[in-house]
Order: C-alpha cells, then structure tokens, then sequence
C-alpha cells in the first residue's frame, strides 16, 4: 500500500508530459496538504469522484495505476491487406508521367470501387495520415513538358540581370 505522506506530487507533476498526470498528481499533492476532496475537485474543476478514484488507485496501485491505460477505439474499416493494396494505389498513380494528380476524392472512389467500404473525404484524409502520406499536392506535370527546354529558358538574361 502506497503512502500519500512521504511523496512529492507537486514536483512529479512538473516531470509529467502528460497533462492527465499531471492533474491526478496535483489532486494527490492537495489531499496531501490536507484539502478535503471535494476542495481538491473545486480547485482543479474536476468532479469529486475524480478526485476519489484517482486517491483510491493511487493507494491500491501506486503510480502504476494512475497511468493512462491503452485505449482500443474503434477498428478500422480497412484490413491490413486492403491498406497495403491502397498503400501501392497511390504510389504508382502519384507519380504517373502522363500528368494529372492524385486528389483525396480519388482516394475515397478508389475505396468505394475496390473495397465496398464509404469514407467520408476528412476521413481519407486521416487514413492517409497513418498510412505514413503526407497529403501535399504539387504541381502536376503536363505530358510534354520538356526538362531542356524549362533549362534553356532560366539561362535567358532579363532585366533584372542587368
């Protein structure tokens, strides 16, 4: 059983990167300096069951248990399978010679086509995210420029060469 007496929350709390830590630190760091519960919870405005439960795990379980635990969410309505798949859609077609770009529409339809599944565009966009793509678009390339030309045409002089 751990001892609220011979700690000093105020400094951990200092340490903590998270902000959750930190405020369980600070209740504890307020019960310590003898605030009843219910002032601790006014203080930090959180509730005062909060503040009861954080005390209780704290006693029972140490630090340990006032970490944040893993969080599951909801699964994805992809597999890794049909990630992968999309992963090697937009790489082959974001970089086509024959011009054009790659848009999050593109993305969406593609899904729909391929896998039955409907994102909604912010979505693709959060999709694409973890997939590891950062969605900045450049400029798309028309099928006939010419790299010899684009050269030739910065050598020529202007008037601000003068």
């Amino acid at each position: 059983m751990n001892d609220l007496r011979n700690t000093d929350f105020k400094s951990l709390a200092r340490k903590q990167k998270s902000n959750q830590m930190k405020m369980r630190l600070l209740a504890l760091s307020h019960i310590q300096d003898g605030h009843s519960r219910t002032q601790t919870a006014k203080f930090l405005k959180v509730s005062r069951t909060s503040v009861n439960k954080w005390v209780a795990t704290f006693l029972e379980q140490g630090f340990e248990g006032l970490k944040d635990k893993p969080r599951t969410g909801r699964r994805s309505y992809l597999s890794s399978a049909q990630k992968q798949q999309l992963s090697i859609f937009i790489n082959e077609n974001s970089v086509k010679p024959s011009g054009g770009r790659l848009t999050g529409m593109d993305v969406r339809s593609y899904i729909e086509d391929h896998f039955g599944k409907t994102y909604h565009l912010d979505s693709v966009y959060v999709l694409l995210k973890k997939l590891g793509f950062s969605w900045i678009t450049s400029r798309s390339k028309h099928p006939k420029q010419s790299k010899q030309t684009q050269e030739d045409f910065k050598k020529i002089p202007n008037r601000n060469d003068l």
